[in-house]
């Protein structure tokens, strides 16, 4: 198939392979260049691509979220932090 690229640099992506990639109205379209072969590389972000990337951030073997762990290691950091002063404060 062959598409025409218009004065603004638009160009339509046929019915047929819009269809078979989900592409609707609104769909943001993610442009790269391979560089090796000089080819334009479009890829859809389309609610089935982003169901892939599901489960990926699983929780850690301890059962924590990855957010609950970093307030952890803040409130940790920060009570390392208050002894420090504490002992700087007494002399």
């Amino acid at each position: 198939m062959e598409t025409t690229v218009t004065q603004k640099g638009q160009m339509v992506i046929p019915s047929s392979i819009r269809r078979k990639l989900g592409i609707l109205d609104g769909t943001r379209i993610k442009v790269e260049l391979n560089e090796q072969t000089n080819y334009i590389i479009l890829k859809p972000i389309t609610r089935e691509s982003i169901r892939k990337f599901r489960g990926i951030l699983k929780l850690k073997p301890e059962g924590k979220l990855a957010s609950e762990q970093l307030l952890d290691d803040r409130m940790e950091e920060s009570r390392r932090e208050e002894e420090k002063l504490a002992k700087h404060g007494a002399r």
